[in-house]
């Protein structure tokens, strides 16, 4: 049964005339051959990284932390189990930087770099070795102060703890980032 249209005759003889000798597709669905890309979220990004900038152009006052002292934090709301877990090394470690010998302002570099990276990459769990301090003037740990300051500044953290001995000690931390 054919069709009732609306086309003229003068328009379907133009369109024959265009279409020439065309063969119709015997199937006239698409398959991408790759699958489409993920939506890239800039504008979360550019958040994250002005709330990183602030986090490293600002400095607050707290008490300093000596080289063996542990370092210890949870976000409101977190339970207490997940420090437990986190001290215990019972998450995946799924991005590792090393700041050890940099200056403050290459580790914040650094620090925003990273941040952007495990954001990008949804990781969770990540190891940051800041160092005992034991190259530094006074032999006092820069970095792990203001590290320390930083992330308790800023949403980023979840939790974070000092490392196991394996895994660096007093010189490193176990760091869970909030999803987003």
């Amino acid at each position: 049964m054919k069709k009732s249209s609306d086309i003229s005759d003068e328009d379907s003889a133009l369109f024959r005339k265009s279409v020439g000798d065309a063969t119709p597709l015997k199937k006239d669905s698409f398959i991408a051959d790759k699958p489409r890309p993920k939506a890239h979220p800039a504008k979360t990004e550019a958040d994250n990284l002005a709330v990183i900038k602030e986090m490293c152009a600002a400095d607050f006052d707290s008490i300093l932390l000596e080289r063996g002292d542990e370092l210890l934090y949870t976000s409101s709301g977190i339970q207490n189990n997940i420090l437990k877990k986190l001290r215990r090394g019972h998450y995946k470690i799924e991005a590792e930087l090393d700041l050890h010998g940099m200056t403050v302002d290459g580790a914040k570099i650094a620090l925003i770099d990273f941040f952007n990276q495990c954001t990008t990459r949804s990781r969770r769990c990540v190891k940051i070795i800041h160092g005992k301090g034991l190259g530094s003037i006074n032999k006092q740990p820069i970095l792990k102060n203001k590290l320390n300051q930083w992330l308790q500044k800023t949403d980023i953290a979840e939790a974070f703890c000092s490392a196991r001995p394996a895994d660096g000690g007093t010189g490193a931390i176990y760091l869970l980032l909030k999803r987003k």
